[in-house]
């Protein structure tokens, strides 16, 4: 009997490892997923589709590119019910030597779809797509030809044109200025735009620019505002990140000091409507040419998620697009400048005025 026994509990043993060991077997082709949060209806673990980006040097908190960028990455986020840091993140770059290392670390942490932005980023992007050619990436205002990467460029030349009539429609002085960032193609689409505008609506008005070599350095925009205000210029519009902020510090500290001072700012990428306050009656902001940043991050982060993704291809959003625009100037424009503004938004959106990508064309 006992002999009997023994033979019985051991064929038991026999068969539960074999059982265990095929489902083992099983494990070990198709090894389990981690819970990312999403699930289906069943409970079931469902896979979710993830975005992050790397900022340039001016930051996160720019209050204008950067920003724009990573308001669209949490729109998306939320939309898609991802959570941040798991589902979505940035890393921020204090230099550009930080740009191949950001980039990579999204890579490694496996998010779906990585975006660079801003042109500093192109050589960074080309460089890490190539390395990792089965992730995929998107670069907003510069090109990469690769198959895995998507570049979104903007005709910010066209959406400045419209500040430019803004800007010449308003001044008292007939002096303007424009305060650019970095030297590069993305700002002197800005500036060949903005210019074009300008002298569209007076011919003779005195556009003073300055490009500050800079993004993140508001003290430099500060400065250079003080320079173009002093010497009579009652407009500017900054086409220069976190530096542009320090163009509103003047403006606002001149206003301050003198409640009647004509000194207006017109903003950049994102409503910088708030950046303008003064006080609860007075703001220095005139409008903003408004760049859909969050917009195209959004949709090239849709596209990629439902199989869609652009690879080698480079998207550009105008006028035509909705791609810029002006932002409400919230009564600082008058009606009859505003007729002007949006009867050019109409001509340039249908192709009937072609705005310059370079000023000297």
């Amino acid at each position: 009997m006992k002999k009997r026994k023994f033979g019985l509990v051991l064929t038991s043993v026999l068969a539960a490892s074999a059982i265990l060991g095929a489902c083992g077997s099983k494990d070990e082709e198709k090894p389990a997923k981690e819970n990312d949060g999403a699930t289906s209806d069943a409970g079931s673990s469902e896979e979710a589709f993830t975005v992050a980006m790397v900022t340039d040097v001016g930051g996160v908190d720019d209050k204008s590119f950067n920003q724009s960028a990573w308001e669209g990455i949490k729109q998306f986020g939320t939309d898609n019910g991802l959570t941040e840091k798991e589902g979505f993140d940035y890393l921020q770059s204090k230099s550009d030597a930080d740009y191949e290392s950001n980039l990579t670390a999204l890579v490694r942490r496996d998010f779906n779809l990585v975006f660079g932005v801003g042109f500093m980023m192109m050589d960074a992007v080309e460089a890490v797509s190539a390395d990792n050619p089965d992730s995929h990436f998107a670069l907003i205002d510069a090109e990469v030809k690769a198959d895995n990467v998507v570049s979104i460029l903007f005709k910010e030349q066209e959406g400045a044109f419209l500040a430019g009539v803004a800007a010449a429609k308003t001044s008292k002085t007939g002096k303007i200025g424009f305060v650019g960032g970095v030297n590069i193609p993305v700002i002197n689409r800005f500036h060949a735009g903005f210019v074009a505008g300008a002298k569209a609506v007076n011919p003779d008005i005195e556009i003073q620019v300055k490009y500050t070599e800079a993004f993140d350095k508001a003290d430099l925009g500060k400065i250079t505002a003080n320079g173009m205000y002093s010497s009579g210029v009652d407009v500017i519009f900054h086409a220069a990140g976190a530096t542009g902020n320090g163009v509103f510090s003047e403006a606002k500290e001149r206003k301050k000091q003198d409640p009647n001072a004509n000194v207006w700012v017109i903003g950049v990428d994102a409503d910088q409507y708030e950046e303008g306050k003064v006080d609860d009656k007075t703001n220095v902001t005139l409008t903003s040419m408004l760049k859909g940043v969050n917009t195209a991050v959004v949709d090239i982060s849709t596209k990629a998620k439902d199989g869609e993704f652009p690879g080698g291809q480079t998207l550009v959003y105008g006028l035509a697009e909705d791609g810029v625009k002006l932002a409400d100037s919230r009564g600082a424009i008058p009606a009859d400048v505003q007729a002007v503004i949006d009867e050019y938004k109409e001509k340039i959106a249908s192709g009937e005025i072609v705005v310059p990508e370079k000023v000297e064309e």
